[in-house]
């Protein structure tokens, strides 16, 4: 079917805003509201407890890796895919069951690290922490396939923007709620009530509308002789083999070596360790480390899931094909539009993602920290609802590809307008129109693409294949990001040398004196040499995002459709 023909049949203004008063948004509201709440309680929230106890700053950065499992997910959604919640999926459905279990375990351990006091028990503290990560990305997996499972297409993008406000509701609770709390009733009442919270999550699965029937893929393992020894020899090795594979991986993906440095160090390599952590650490090629990193980690897992070359067993089979199938259903089902669809994938929020100097930015603008603080938390906040918004309308209105390109302009367009920024001086009013322009983009572009991925998804493999996507998408941007500074630096050190960027340094000769006034001291450059630097580096952050923008037309172009495979 052609874009032109999807276009005939798109509802009106009316029937695509309605689509946020169906059963299934409201539902997907409640949804997004439990999976927001407990990213920041064992993340941001409880660093402040941890804080308030006395504890040292290095202890609270090892917490953060607690939320190491949602850059994991992927590794174990084909289990999600595959297994059933005893007496739960009968009565519930494969989806709702899953959900229902892991809020529940949620809340039990928010509940238990409730119990705790971080000044006598912080090891039994972590752990519980721990258990919530692993559960709540587990979770993450289930709703997402889920919404998936439950609309069609023109409604996915009403689906995701429902799910980004419950989850920014959350985020929002969850980081003021609790510090409030804690002044009158202390953290520990405080961490009780939040626990409560997750029974919104739980009413929304009681209240959700039950999805298709679940297709679970079986793998035949029948014509492979049973060697219950040295089956269980071979999954231990395997299993070990896995566990390495995605510490080494989720190490290079959160940008952290501590777990994997604290390992060495128990196996009696403590240089090794200290060299992990040194490369990972290392200001100018540390981001190139972590993605090696990733490489070798996920090589690793690809080994440890691979069949023997000549010898067939079952482990070998089982895993072989619960980690490979759902990726070799994606390239089945789409054919030679596979990798320019994984392409589109990866760069599409690239201009978005080479953003983060931006704090720096306004700092060496001249702004205060509570300028700052207000115009990107309230005015940001909201601009980012109606932009989440905006683009579930615009998917239902106009259609899933025409509203993806859309997007891709996006990020480039709103970069643009920080350059105008940076040309303004320290006016608030020019503040808030760049960050309420870039929330608004953000916001939109970033309904599309969940939308958009997970219009990819096949039947049987939906949470493994989307967990694979939304694990996809940031690592090309991790490796640009890590450039920002250096390029701003460079164009500023350029510019006050006479060289290629020197002409821009006549945009700021007639901005008040604080416009970067701290250039020379924290940059070595002159302030209209640093002005030129920023502006250098925005539109560069642009013409990274045209790369976005022409393989959007070119996907929109192809037009891929899905083939039928078995």
């Amino acid at each position: 079917m052609t874009i032109e023909s999807q276009a005939a049949k798109k509802p009106g203004t009316l029937q695509a805003l309605a689509v946020y008063l169906e059963r299934r948004s409201l539902v997907m509201l409640a949804l997004g509201f439990a999976s927001g709440l407990p990213n920041l309680l064992i993340f941001d929230t409880l660093s402040a407890w941890l804080r308030d106890a006395g504890l040292s700053l290095e202890v609270i950065a090892f917490f953060g890796l607690a939320t190491l499992a949602y850059s994991l997910k992927f590794l174990w959604a084909p289990l999600v895919d595959r297994a059933t919640v005893p007496l739960a999926t009968k009565w519930l459905g494969h989806r709702r069951s899953w959900m229902l279990l892991c809020q529940g375990l949620i809340l039990a351990g928010l509940w238990l690290i409730a119990g705790t006091d971080p000044a006598r028990t912080l090891g039994l503290m972590a752990l519980f922490a721990v258990l919530v990560g692993f559960v709540s990305a587990t979770q993450d997996i289930v709703i997402d396939a889920w919404r998936i499972e439950a609309a069609v297409t023109e409604k996915q993008g009403a689906m995701a923007a429902a799910y980004q406000w419950g989850y920014r509701i959350a985020m929002i609770l969850a980081g003021v709620l609790p510090l409030a709390l804690s002044e009158y009733t202390g953290w520990n009442t405080a961490y009780g009530i939040m626990a409560m919270l997750m029974l919104v999550g739980m009413l929304g699965v009681l209240g959700a509308p039950r999805e298709a029937k679940h297709e679970i893929r079986k793998i035949d393992t029948g014509d492979i002789p049973a060697a219950p020894g040295r089956d269980a020899f071979e999954w231990a090795i395997r299993l070990i083999l896995f566990v390495f594979g995605a510490l080494v991986l989720g190490s290079g993906l959160a940008g952290n070596a501590a777990i994997l440095s604290a390992g060495l160090a128990r196996l009696g390599l403590p240089d090794a360790a200290g060299a992990i952590e040194a490369l990972w650490d290392a200001k100018r090629w540390g981001a190139f480390a972590q993605l090696g990193g990733v490489a070798i980690g996920a090589l690793v897992i690809f080994l440890a899931a691979r069949p023997a070359p000549g010898l067939q067993t079952r482990p070998g089979r089982y895993l072989g094909v619960a980690l490979g199938a759902p990726l070799a259903n994606f390239f089945e089902r789409y054919g030679r539009a596979a990798g320019l669809i994984l392409a589109l994938i990866c760069v599409y929020r690239l201009s978005d993602f080479v953003l983060n100097i931006m704090n720096p930015f306004y700092l060496d603008m001249g702004f205060t920290k509570l300028q700052i603080a207000e115009v990107r938390k309230v005015l940001g906040a909201v601009m980012s609802v109606l932009g989440v918004g905006l683009g579930g309308f615009c998917i239902a209105r106009f259609g899933l590809i025409r509203s993806m390109v859309a997007g891709a302009f996006a990020g480039p367009v709103s970069n643009l307008v920080f350059a105008w920024l940076a040309t303004q001086g320290p006016q608030i009013w020019a503040l808030s129109v760049a960050i309420g322009i870039d929330n608004v983009a953000s916001g939109f572009a970033g309904t599309c693409l969940i939308a958009y991925m997970s219009s990819l998804t096949g039947q049987g493999f939906t949470a493994t294949q989307y967990a694979l996507f939304s694990s996809l998408y940031a690592l090309l941007g991790k490796l640009v990001a890590s450039q920002s500074g250096r390029i701003v630096e460079g164009a500023a050190a350029a510019a006050d040398a006479g060289g290629l960027f020197s002409g821009l340094k006549t945009l700021f000769t007639n901005l008040p004196p604080a416009t970067f006034a701290s250039a020379m001291e924290k940059s070595g450059v002159s302030a209209a040499a640093l002005g030129a630097g920023y502006v250098t580096f925005f539109f560069y952050s642009a013409i990274l995002g045209v790369v976005g923008v022409i393989l959007a037309f070119a996907v929109a172009r192809l037009d891929p459709q899905p083939k039928d495979v078995p």
